[in-house]
């Protein structure tokens, strides 16, 4: 099982398992979030070999796609030695859908001064399993495990993980795992009900301290609405290690 399936060097066909949320006709857009991270890392690891560390990825959300072929590019905007800005597309019908900037800076160790003011949540063992699909259709949320605790309306606490790769066939960092699972925070603390106020996200940036490691990804998410149409789903992200970073998206909330 894969969310997607390799044509070409930058060609990709997405499959069932990426339908849905808000239409199961079109793609979530989670798993190809994920899969820009994934080819801006291959690029970087065709280009250079120092394996410069992803310190943010922030994508703007053009559009919707359907579930079919999708090709990618990917262009340097700041080469550097220790610092590069990436930007990689994901096209459609030679329609850009989504881009992606990512800063990919060079590590060092600082173990000495490490520390965060963030605060761990509950490990997965010790959350109970929810089932989103009782919320959402599609493949996508069909395909991911949950381990949630409600903190209260547009708040919670969760871990996630999937069995399905990302691209069939290719080896996948964790970074690039994870990055296909990012999108899924703005279903996961809901401060309305999806079938009466549609909240879709035209963007998400994630920001990462830490390196991810391991099969489940954790967030601490909140969900707030102004009074103007827009909103704000914001999360602490961890793995089994502790807080790694934090996302954000902006939504347009359309109530029906």
């Amino acid at each position: 099982m894969s969310y997607f399936e390799r044509l070409g060097p930058a060609s990709f066909r997405a499959t069932s398992h990426v339908s849905g949320a808000w239409n199961e006709t079109e793609q979530h857009i989670a798993p190809a979030l994920g899969l820009l991270a994934h080819v801006i890392e291959t690029d970087r690891d065709e280009r250079r070999d120092d394996g410069l560390a992803v310190a943010r990825l922030s994508y703007d959300i053009l559009g919707t796609v359907p579930i079919g072929r999708v090709d990618t590019r990917v262009e340097v905007l700041r080469p550097g030695r220790t610092i590069e800005l990436v930007e990689a597309t994901l096209v459609h019908d030679d329609r850009a859908i989504v881009r992606a900037r990512a800063w990919l800076m060079q590590t060092r160790p600082t173990d000495g001064v490490a520390a965060t003011a963030l605060t761990p949540i509950p490990r997965p063992q010790e959350l109970e399993p929810w089932d989103p699909t009782a919320l959402w259709p599609g493949g996508y949320i069909d395909s991911v495990e949950v381990r949630r605790a409600s903190l209260g309306e547009g708040r919670s606490s969760y871990w996630v993980r999937t069995d399905v790769a990302l691209v069939e066939g290719d080896k996948v960092s964790d970074l690039a795992r994870f990055a296909g699972l990012f999108d899924i925070a703005n279903g996961m603390a809901v401060l309305a009900d999806p079938r009466r106020v549609a909240f879709p996200n035209v963007d998400l940036t994630a920001h990462l301290f830490a390196e991810p490691r391991g099969e489940w990804l954790g967030f601490d998410t909140s969900v707030s609405f102004g009074e103007n149409g827009i909103g704000l789903t914001t999360s602490v992200l961890h793995d089994e290690a502790g807080p790694i970073g934090t996302s954000s998206q902006i939504l347009t909330v359309r109530p029906s």
